[in-house]
């Protein structure tokens, strides 16, 4: 009985441990390089990781071995907002990015010559903010931002290339054609995030 409680009790911190981390069973499992049942079977009490993997967990929730095995109490364990930081992070870094660009339009239009399309830095500020907003979430795992991210990155880079080109040439022409470049770029963007992730739901 002295076992089946303490494997509870694991499996109880494990579970809020994990979600507090906003990790899924299969995620936590490709950290452990164990399957995703392993998880769900000590998650549910049916067992005890051994001493090894334990250790392993608390380096990983940055908690120790004790607070793993001993029962806590949910009003002394606040849960953190590590959601809200994340985005607090991400929307700082992007604001960061748009007061470079507007720093660089008040710089051209006292300094640069008289006719300098200065706005192209407002249009840049996009597909660099795309890629602020990608780093974050394949660092945090945010899978639906990611690919949005990804497909706005890879479209605003061909609109800057365009309007770039737009403001030195001074006529559009055949420009337009360059959007077309975005086709398989988005389609290899899709397939490259479906292909991942059944990649890693058959790992297991």
């Amino acid at each position: 009985m002295e076992e089946d409680r303490l494997a509870e009790i694991i499996g109880k911190n494990l579970t809020r441990l994990r979600k507090m981390a906003n990790l899924t069973q299969m995620e936590l499992a490709e950290k452990l390089q164990y399957s995703d049942k392993s998880i769900s079977k000590w998650e549910q009490g049916n067992g005890i990781p051994d001493v090894r993997i334990l250790l392993r967990l608390a380096d990983l929730f940055h908690v120790t071995v004790d607070d793993l095995v001993r029962e806590q109490r949910a009003e002394v364990i606040p849960k953190p907002a590590r959601g809200l930081r994340r985005l607090i992070i991400t929307f700082c870094s992007v604001g960061l990015c748009w007061l470079v660009a507007v720093v660089s339009f008040v710089l051209m239009g006292l300094f640069a010559p008289e006719g300098t399309a200065s706005w192209l830095a407002f249009v840049y500020a996009v597909p660099v903010s795309a890629v602020v907003v990608l780093v974050f979430s394949c660092i945090w795992r945010w899978k639906f931002v990611r690919i949005l991210s990804l497909s706005l990155l890879i479209w605003t880079a061909l609109a800057c290339v365009f309007l770039t080109a737009f403001v030195i040439a001074g006529e559009v022409g055949n420009l337009w054609l360059i959007f077309l470049i975005g086709l398989p770029l988005q389609g290899l963007a899709l397939f490259f995030f479906v292909w991942w992730k059944r990649a890693h739901f058959f790992r297991t």
